[in-house]
C-alpha cells in the first residue's frame, strides 16, 4: 500500500523573506554556518533546522523565529493568533479584516475595508484588541508568504491605488496602503512601521511644504523625500451643487453640513487656516466635529447625503462625480528612510513613478500636476 504523503509539521517563510531582503542562499548559508543546500532544503520543507540555526536565520534576516516558521492548522487559521501592531487611525474592532505585512522586524496589520460591491482582500481577522495599545491578536487564514513582498505606505492620497496596481503588474511587489493623516504617517515612519510616508503639510509662516515638518523628526541624512504630485484641494459638494455653496463663507450657513478630516491631517490644517483667515469661528460651522478618515471617505459622506460639503482633493471629487470648488494647490511628497529606499520593493515603487503610462493616468484620472513627479527634494 502506498504511503500517503504527509504535510510538513512546520511551515516556513524563509524563501520569501530572504528574496525580499535581497539575500542570496549562498550568502545566507555562509552567515548562518550551514551549506547552501541546507538553506534550499529548509525552504522546501524537507529539513527542519535545530534551534540554533533557526535563531541564526532570524537574526540575519531581522525577523523573529515565529515569523520564519509556523505551525499549520486544518481549520484555516495558524495554530495561534499572531500579535501585530495595527496601523489604524480609527478604533480597532474584533473581526476586522487586515492585511499582514512585514517592515524590518515589525509585523504589522493594516485594516482593509469593503468597497461598495466587493469584499476586501485580507490575510486574517483581528481576534482580540488590548484596551491600551494599538496591538492586536490576529487569526491568520493561512501561511501567507506575501507579507514580506509588501511595500507599506501610509498616507491619504487617493491615487496610491493606481500606483500600487502598476507596481504589482510591472514588478510583482504589492503596495499596501495604510490610511493616515500626514502627521500620523510621519510618526509611523519614525517608528519604522512603514516603508513610505505621504505628507502634504504646509508651514504657515514660510509657506514651504513638508520639509520643515520632516526636519523636526529626522536628521538631514536620515531620509529621502520624493515629490509625488501637486494637486488641487477645495470644497467638494454634491453634483449640481444643490446647496449653492460657492466659498468658505457658506460653511457658516445653518443649512450647510460639513464633514471634517481628523486632527493632524493636511486638510484639517488647511481648513483651520482658511476659515481663520476669513474670520469664521469653528463653532459656527455645522459638522466641524464630524470626522472622516481620508479624502475618499470625506467625499463619500457627501455622496451618501451625510454631509453637504467637505474639503478634499479634486481626485476625490472626480472619483464620485461630485462638483469641486478649488481653493488651494498643494505638493504631496513621499518620505522614506535611506535603508528602506534600497529594498527591492521600494526601488520598484520609485522606478514605477518614472513610467509615462502611470503619469498619464495620474494626469487624466486624478487631475494631478505631474511635472515634478519622482523629483528628489531632500
Amino acid at each position: 500500500m502506498a504511503r500517503k504523503s504527509m504535510k510538513p509539521a512546520v511551515g516556513n517563510r524563509l524563501a520569501a523573506i530572504r528574496k525580499t531582503r535581497g539575500v542570496g542562499a549562498a550568502n545566507l548559508a555562509r552567515c548562518v554556518g550551514v551549506s547552501r543546500n541546507t538553506i534550499y532544503a529548509i525552504e522546501a520543507g524537507t529539513y527542519l533546522p535545530n534551534t540554533e540555526v533557526a535563531l541564526r536565520l532570524a537574526r540575519e534576516l531581522e525577523v523573529t523565529v515565529d515569523e520564519l516558521f509556523v505551525l499549520p492548522d486544518a481549520a484555516g487559521f495558524s495554530s495561534a493568533a499572531v500579535s501585530a501592531d495595527v496601523l489604524s487611525a480609527a478604533p480597532l474592532e474584533a473581526g476586522q479584516p487586515v492585511r499582514l505585512c512585514q517592515v524590518g522586524s515589525h509585523r504589522l496589520g493594516v485594516p482593509v475595508s469593503a468597497s461598495p460591491y466587493y469584499l476586501p482582500e485580507a490575510d486574517g481577522l483581528v481576534q482580540r484588541v488590548p484596551s491600551a495599545h494599538r496591538r492586536a491578536d490576529i487569526g491568520v487564514f493561512a501561511n501567507e508568504e506575501s507579507a514580506v513582498r509588501c511595500v507599506v505606505l501610509a498616507g491619504c492620497d487617493p491615487a496610491m491605488g493606481l500606483v500600487g496596481r502598476t507596481v504589482e503588474k510591472v514588478c510583482g511587489f504589492e503596495v499596501v496602503c495604510a490610511p493616515a493623516s500626514s502627521t500620523l504617517a510621519l510618526q509611523w515612519l519614525k517608528e519604522s512601521k512603514v516603508h513610505i510616508a505621504g505628507t502634504h503639510l504646509q508651514e504657515p509662516k514660510s509657506g514651504e511644504y513638508n520639509l520643515p515638518f520632516i526636519r523636526r523628526e529626522f536628521s538631514d541624512d536620515e531620509v529621502i523625500v520624493v515629490t509625488f504630485a501637486r494637486w488641487e484641494e477645495g470644497l467638494v459638494v454634491a453634483a449640481g451643487n444643490p446647496k449653492r455653496i460657492r466659498s468658505l463663507e457658506d460653511l457658516g450657513r445653518k443649512n450647510v453640513r460639513l464633514v471634517n478630516r481628523e486632527p493632524g491631517s493636511g486638510s484639517r490644517a488647511l481648513l483651520d487656516r482658511l476659515i481663520r483667515k476669513i474670520g469664521l469661528e469653528r463653532q459656527a460651522v455645522s459638522g466641524y466635529g464630524r470626522i472622516a478618515f481620508g479624502h475618499l471617505a470625506a467625499a463619500r459622506s457627501v455622496v451618501s447625503g451625510e454631509a453637504d460639503v467637505c474639503l478634499a482633493t479634486s481626485s476625490a471629487a472626480r472619483n464620485y462625480r461630485l462638483d469641486f470648488i478649488p481653493l488651494h494647490s498643494e505638493r504631496y511628497d513621499l518620505v522614506m528612510r535611506r535603508p528602506a529606499a534600497g529594498l527591492p520593493g521600494v526601488r520598484a515603487f520609485l522606478d514605477v513613478l518614472q513610467l509615462a503610462s502611470l503619469r498619464r493616468k495620474l494626469e487624466l484620472l486624478a487631475g494631478y500636476d505631474i511635472s515634478e513627479t519622482g523629483r528628489s527634494v531632500a
